[in-house]
């Protein structure tokens, strides 16, 4: 199957039925590209002496625990096709997983995410505030978790300006002239979610103490990363929304779920607080005794599996984290596919959202 074929579907379009045959068979084609081209992939497969052709839906297909990206260097694609490579966030001492892109891997998740955003953005670009400091991205080869969201959220602005400069304070002043300038107009605004709250939010709570304020009731805010700082200072995810609209009057907030080694395949919050798998992903909840499918509602270890992938065996991977199903092609917002919610990290593991990372050092 030609990626390009799911890339003309709606995101959201499919029911349970019709998506579990699309992503069977491109998951099947990415199992044995992988398994022809990526040797440590095709060891593994043998040693469970798993046959693909045996596979009945995606849910068979094996998946890898994401750590394994930090111990192993797994790509299937020779090193000369590598145009970029991929860094997760990870606290001093840790290893960091390294993801190897090709160009057409890299254009397929730039391709999706557009597919994806757009569907709760609109289709036209916007005036882009990035609410953290420009030196994250400077590193365009090497690209950190941090770097890359900013990147990959940046094509959904037509102007943009940084909120923090590199010591991390805010510019009022140049917002200020960006917002003048752009009166009227729909603003995207796009960060890390403790850094939001640290130097975003708290700073425009002192300013408005001595009488300056910032409107951003026209703003619409996609904010990701983690929440494990935040919930340690008793501070929800309404919390979260209220304070923000009391602060400058944004409400239009949009979390999301994805991480550095499934990057384009995002999962997007709706305005009934849902997180969606679109057409290109699935999320399956496993329980952590057997590793079987839990029902809807049960909690236990989050799977997510990623049409993209071609360069790096990464379309099936058992995440650090744990979550559950709330139901299937029945979200209130219309959209079809799972809608779920995460719980959080599992005990013990390690530190590795973009704002967990950056609050454990902060």
């Amino acid at each position: 199957m030609i990626f390009d074929e799911m890339l003309n579907i709606p995101p959201y379009s499919l029911d349970a039925e019709e998506k579990g045959r699309l992503l069977t068979k491109r998951l099947v084609e990415l199992t044995k590209l992988h398994r022809e081209h990526c040797y440590e992939y095709k060891n593994m497969l043998d040693a469970i002496g798993f046959d693909v052709d045996k596979a009945q839906s995606y849910k068979d297909l094996p998946f890898l625990p994401v750590r394994l990206f930090k111990e192993m260097d797994l790509r299937s694609v020779p090193q000369d096709d590598v145009v970029k490579t991929m860094t997760s966030s990870g606290t001093t001492g840790q290893s960091v997983s390294k993801i190897y892109l090709d160009r057409t891997t890299s254009s397929n998740q730039q391709k999706t995410m557009v597919k994806i955003v757009s569907g709760f953005t609109g289709s036209s670009r916007m005036p882009m505030i990035i609410i953290d400091c420009p030196s994250v991205v400077k590193n365009r080869v090497m690209f950190s978790a941090r770097g890359a969201g900013i990147l990959g959220f940046s094509i959904f602005g037509s102007k943009k300006i940084y909120a923090l400069d590199d010591d991390m304070k805010l510019d009022a002043e140049g917002m200020k002239m960006f917002l003048e300038k752009f009166k009227g107009q729909k603003i995207l605004l796009f960060g890390f979610t403790f850094m939001i709250w640290q130097h975003f939010y708290k700073e425009l709570l002192r300013l408005k103490e001595k009488g300056i304020t910032f409107d951003l009731s026209n703003g619409i805010l996609i904010h990701g990363g983690g929440w494990k700082k935040l919930i340690s200072e008793a501070v929800s995810h309404d919390e979260f929304h209220k304070k923000m609209e009391d602060v400058c009057g944004l409400h239009d907030i949009h979390d999301y779920y994805g991480m550095v080694e499934q990057t384009g395949c995002i999962y997007m919050e709706c305005e009934f607080g849902h997180l969606h798998a679109s057409n290109f992903s699935d999320v399956i909840i496993r329980r952590p005794l057997d590793f079987s499918e839990a029902d809807i509602g049960e909690t236990g270890i989050i799977q997510v599996v990623s049409a993209i992938p071609e360069s790096y065996p990464g379309h099936s991977l058992l995440t650090e984290d744990e979550g559950s199903i709330l139901g299937v092609d029945d979200c209130p917002c219309g959209r079809k596919g799972k809608y779920f919610k995460i719980n959080g990290r599992l005990k013990n593991a390690e530190i590795r959202g973009c704002s967990d990372t950056y609050a454990a050092k902060f």
